[in-house]
């Protein structure tokens, strides 16, 4: 029932601003970090004392000056800069907007931005921190809400008609409320929207990659699942059947789909919606798109999508159907409902329309599917795309908990399961992680896939190949191989992972904040992930292996064992000089995060000699310049002696047609000398190599392997087979493939050496103990 008075009315209107020219130019102030003023030279001092600073040169009677927003005010103008690049073009023009929501002239509410378009009204309360915090707001800013909303919303229908949508927006930034907040459970029973961090990156995000169109997804996303109007669209349609599944063929046009459709894309911001699976849009591609329909382009193949219809039901009226014919034609009924659709394929296509003068007279093709799963969406989704080669390797990693949770295989299960530990890192809000790991959709400072090789390297969890686990990786792992309930056991040993590993970052967080704060350094970098993550396994390993934890240890207990370790990492990290610091930090690429782990573990091992792994002694051993000479003296000597026997065996076995006999090598060593004297004289290198010197340890395989036994009609006395020089016992067996095995084992020690001073891979004692016993077999 209408209650304002026309002067309410005129008050009302005259505060709000929709000229567009002064609007642009709000944009660009509210879209800057700091204001900016003007002030007579003789002010100027009195403002500087109060933190301002001159911006500019001067000007001829004022001085320009600025300075940088609260927190707050930054926050309320990120707000409204966002809506309007989402289109909105009319605001409030004063810093409050008052509405009343009832004939008391003192029943008023304040809100901090209203943001009006031809569809809808949006009213935003703002709140903010300059840290993240737990919210903390008065009993009056929900409790009466309800009350409040109905009066506001009679009120605004009386100015600007009862066909626009009218949203209570409540915005926060940097506060935590909990999902099981009774301010929540408030918010939601008057149907208004929470729109955190989360909501505010995806929002950005969505008018980064969607541009003009962005609004469409974000209506959706606000006014999911209501009514426009009441208006059923109404559409010729075919129903049919695939598997136990109907289905509906019909042509629409795009504009009404770009209203009622929804993407489900794999962000925070719709993790009500879980399992999420699509990626944002290529803006490159959709302005392709939308040029490629305005200049009469069309396409053929259809759209899929899913009426999410358990709020506003489809119906179909059928036809007379062919007795002939499972399928019947007949008229499709479909609410006229926001974000009632999820598009599951073709959202290139359909907001490739957003933007085209066609929207609203061109129609394009659909299969559509009814209240079909999110398992069942993402399955389509995943086949299509899996041809297509579209889905990227970030958002694999994450969608693998959903397809995977309840594999039968255990690696498959082990996979969602580390996929689902990391996503809890990430969006739990009591973790130092939060939202500092890119999941999905959502962008920040870590990435998902070093999170993902860090579990599998760490012991944290057992390995397993099918459904048989190896038995050396379960010493240290907190995953219970034994129990029968899978889904039970892998929601316990993420519980127990994902609040190991948390209490070890808050430690960091708490007492190395410097460390911990640093970007792209030892602790907050993806290198650090994979070492640090790694590191926690290793050590949980060694203290189960002393029976100093175990799989039934609590979180405290388990931290507090841990503690000293971190502790003196942490501190040697702290005192490493600045050559060290430097020389890990060029450290890239592949193998990076290996050293860096490594690093970690000598720091620890300095100060508990105890904690000695077998990878960190490995690992030292291939650094031991000794072992390394040891082993380049060795594989020289035993290559020369191999081509010397096996050239002069040749020569013995065919005279002068020894090199017709081996003619598909020679050829190949001929074109390797060709290379390589063609590099030296493009390189100004006076040096001339031939076939004969181009010889690798395989070809001198094939050769032995294919003589083996060989012996000249008129050998003489001296003569001895490849068999005679080239079989060794290596404890592998008796007969040919497996008495030149050896051979294999010194070609890869070889590679692993073959750079001098190279430490990027090397040879430990055992190896170079195995090379040993190689060269006396030739030498002694």
């Amino acid at each position: 029932m209408a209650f304002l008075n026309d002067d309410q009315i005129k008050e009302i209107e005259d505060n709000l601003l929709d000229d567009v020219s002064l609007l642009g130019k709000m944009y660009k102030v509210k879209n800057n970090d700091y204001q900016t003023i003007r002030v007579e030279y003789s002010k100027v001092d009195e403002f500087l004392r109060e933190g301002w600073e001159i911006y500019g040169n001067p000007l001829k009677t004022k001085t320009t000056l600025r300075k940088k927003k609260t927190h707050e005010q930054k926050f309320k103008d990120d707000i409204w800069c966002q809506f309007y690049d989402l289109g909105y073009r009319c605001f409030n023009s004063s810093e409050s907007f008052y509405l009343p929501y009832s004939k008391r002239n003192e029943d008023v509410k304040s809100f901090d931005i209203i943001a009006i378009n031809n569809e809808t009204i949006l009213l935003i309360q703002c709140k903010s921190s300059d840290k993240f915090s737990t919210g903390k707001f008065s009993k009056d800013e929900f409790d009466n809400l309800s009350i409040h909303l109905d009066g506001i919303k009679k009120a605004l229908w009386q100015i600007f008609g009862r066909d626009k949508k009218v949203k209570y927006i409540f915005a926060t930034r940097n506060l935590r409320i909990s999902s099981e907040s009774e301010h929540l459970e408030k918010l939601e029973k008057t149907n208004s929207f929470y729109y955190n961090n989360n909501t505010y990156d995806y929002v950005n995000s969505l008018i980064k990659s969607y541009k003009h169109a962005a609004f469409y997804q974000f209506i959706g996303l606000i006014f999911k699942n209501e009514l426009i109007n009441n208006n059923k669209i109404e559409i010729p349609s075919v129903r049919g059947k695939m598997g136990k599944k109907d289905y509906y063929m019909f042509s629409i046009e795009p504009s009404f789909l770009l209203k009622m459709g929804f993407i489900l894309h794999r962000t925070r911001a719709n993790e009500s919606e879980f399992p999420t699976y699509q990626r944002l849009l290529v803006p490159s591609r959709l302005a392709g798109i939308t040029k490629f329909i305005n200049n009469g382009g069309y396409f053929p193949n259809s759209i899929i999508l899913n009426f999410n219809s358990k709020k506003h039901k489809i119906h179909f009226e059928a036809n007379s159907r062919d007795i002939n014919s499972s399928s019947c034609s007949g008229t499709l009924k479909i609410p006229n409902s926001y974000g009632i659709a999820y598009i599951i394929d073709g959202q290139h296509r359909v907001y490739g329309y957003a933007n085209s003068e066609f929207r609203e007279n061109n129609t394009i093709p659909v299969v559509a599917f009814v209240n079909m799963a999110s398992m069942e969406q993402l399955e389509i989704f995943m086949d299509i795309n899996e041809n297509q080669k579209a889905v990227s390797p970030s958002l694999r990693l994450d969608l693998v908990e959903d397809l995977n949770w309840d594999s039968d295989r255990a690696d498959s299960r082990l996979l969602a399961l580390k996929s689902s530990i990391t996503k809890k890192l990430a969006n739990s809000e009591r973790s130092p992680l939060f939202n500092k790991i890119s999941v999905g959709e959502d962008k920040a400072v870590l990435t998902f896939k070093p999170f993902m090789s860090a579990l599998n390297n760490s012991g944290l969890l057992p390995v397993a190949k099918g459904n048989k686990y190896n038995e050396d990786s379960l010493i240290g792992s907190l995953y219970d191989i034994s129990a029968d309930d899978y889904d039970k056991e892998m929601n316990n040993a993420k519980e127990k992972i994902v609040d190991f590993i948390i209490s070890c970052y808050e430690f960091v967080e708490a007492e190395y904040y410097d460390i911990f704060n640093r970007e792209k350094y030892f602790i907050l970098s993806n290198r650090g992930t994979f070492a640090f993550i790694s590191l926690l396994g290793s050590l949980n390993k060694f203290l189960t292996e002393k029976n100093i934890v175990s799989i039934n240890s609590s979180k405290s207990e388990r931290f507090e064992a841990i503690r000293k370790y971190l502790q003196a990492l942490l501190e040697g990290i702290n005192k490493i000089s600045q050559e060290e610091e430097e020389k890990q930090m060029s450290l890239f690429g592949s193998g990076a995060d290996i050293k860096w782990l490594r690093f970690f573990q000598s720091i620890i091992n300095n100060n508990f000699p105890e904690y000695n792994p077998i990878e960190l002694i490995d690992w030292n051993e291939r650094q031991n310049e000794e072992y390394q000479s040891k082993g380049r003296a060795y594989i020289k000597d035993v290559e020369r002696y191999m081509k010397v026997t096996v050239l002069d065996n040749l020569k013995e076995l065919f005279g002068n047609n020894w090199e017709l006999e081996i003619n598909k090598i020679k050829t190949a060593c001929q074109q390797r000398a060709n290379d390589e004297n063609e590099k030296n004289y493009k390189e100004n290198i006076d040096k001339r190599v031939e076939w004969t010197e181009m010889f690798n340890i395989n070809d001198y395989k094939t050769i032995i392997e294919n003589y083996w036994t060989k012996v000249p009609a008129n050998a003489s006395g001296d003569f001895k087979s490849f068999e005679k020089h080239f079989a060794i016992d290596i404890g592998q067996g008796k007969n040919k493939k497996d008495v030149l095995k050896w051979i294999s084992f010194f070609n890869s020690y070889r590679n692993q050496l073959a750079h001098e001073g190279s430490k990027e891979k090397g040879i430990n004692k055992k190896e170079v103990e195995f090379l040993q016993d190689i060269h006396r077999h030739f030498f002694e």
